[in-house]
């Protein structure tokens, strides 16, 4: 869909807004209704954690086939827009972790037609200019790494000025990733929906306050309004 997307002209109204939900965000939407119309504005809403295909699954007319991770997606839609001549803009995440995701890209898809990348820690005139820069680049896809809510309201406040751009992707912490800065959990931890702890145990003392006001919220609102 990305490629197709990547493929078409860009519309007149602005780019397309692609973004995905996990626990911290299926709780966040519950008690936040700003966040929620951020959320619910998207064009495409992906299912980035196991929980939510699993009670699709047990609970849902039309259940999810599948989980899709932004942090799996992004190597694919990398190789592919390489063969389709789409191009990509990096955007969010610091210097540092922005130019390693870059770098790894290029190992990636060497290819891979990157017109230009970003930290995302731009304020005022700087933020103005940038965003100047990426419409008049004219990405296919911009690849926006700026964590929750924080790229919600990025596309709420900015996408009007990105005419050129055809595609928005929010990706949270992808370039910490595919930086190679954060690791992955085992293949049996995703496919049981345990990656949340195998992270809780990588960064105790930044996720244990999250996980536990949001995992149980997140559990209640997939049991009892997952249609």
């Amino acid at each position: 869909m990305m490629i197709a997307l990547a493929s078409a002209p860009a519309r007149s109204e602005g780019p397309y807004y692609l973004t995905s939900v996990n626990g911290e965000a299926l709780a966040r939407r519950f008690f936040d209704k700003a966040f929620a119309e951020l959320i619910d504005r998207a064009d495409s809403i992906a299912a980035d954690g196991q929980p939510l295909v699993a009670a699709s699954k047990i609970f849902s007319k039309a259940p999810l086939p599948e989980r899709v991770a932004t942090t799996d997606l992004y190597p694919i839609v990398a190789r592919m827009a390489q063969e389709a001549g789409a191009s990509f803009y990096l955007f969010g995440a610091s210097e540092e972790m922005n130019r390693a995701a870059y770098e790894n890209s290029m190992r990636i898809a060497p290819r891979l037609n990157i017109v230009g990348r970003s930290h995302g820690y731009l304020k005022g005139a700087a933020l103005d200019a940038k965003i100047a820069e990426i419409n008049a680049l004219a990405p296919d896809i911009l690849w926006l790494a700026m964590g929750v809510p924080l790229e919600q309201q990025f596309v709420r406040d900015q996408a009007h000025r990105l005419k050129n751009v055809k595609m928005i992707k929010t990706s949270g912490g992808l370039f910490d990733f595919i930086a190679g800065a954060k690791k992955r959990a085992p293949r049996w931890m995703q496919d049981a929906g345990l990656e949340w702890a195998f992270r809780l145990g990588l960064e105790p003392k930044r996720l244990l306050k999250r996980y536990l006001t949001t995992n149980p919220v997140a559990a209640y609102l997939l049991l009892t309004q997952t249609r």
